[in-house]
């Protein structure tokens, strides 16, 4: 398991790079700018709880499975954020 720093890390890697897909969606694409700016605002937001989340786990719950679940639930968000960005174009 790798240990906070690193999913630390990543995670900000993971919604930079999410970040600037979006910029990019919205520069080249002509996208609605209320859109650009709802998905630009969720990115941060799941950043940011996630982030906190990291640094604070749920006490009472083993830290495997708790890192397990907070992984499973940063990617299932992430994908929902790139079904969104993919549907900018549209």
């Amino acid at each position: 398991m790798p240990n906070r720093k690193d999913l630390k890390q990543s995670i900000n890697n993971i919604c930079s790079d999410m970040f600037a897909e979006c910029v990019a969606m919205s520069l080249y694409h002509h996208a609605h700018e209320e859109n650009v700016d709802a998905l630009l605002s969720s990115i941060l937001a799941i950043r940011n709880d996630f982030i906190s989340r990291i640094s604070h786990p749920e006490p009472g719950m083993r830290k495997k499975d708790y890192y397990d679940h907070l992984a499973n639930s940063f990617t299932e968000q992430i994908s929902e954020i790139i079904d969104q960005i993919s549907n900018l174009s549209e």
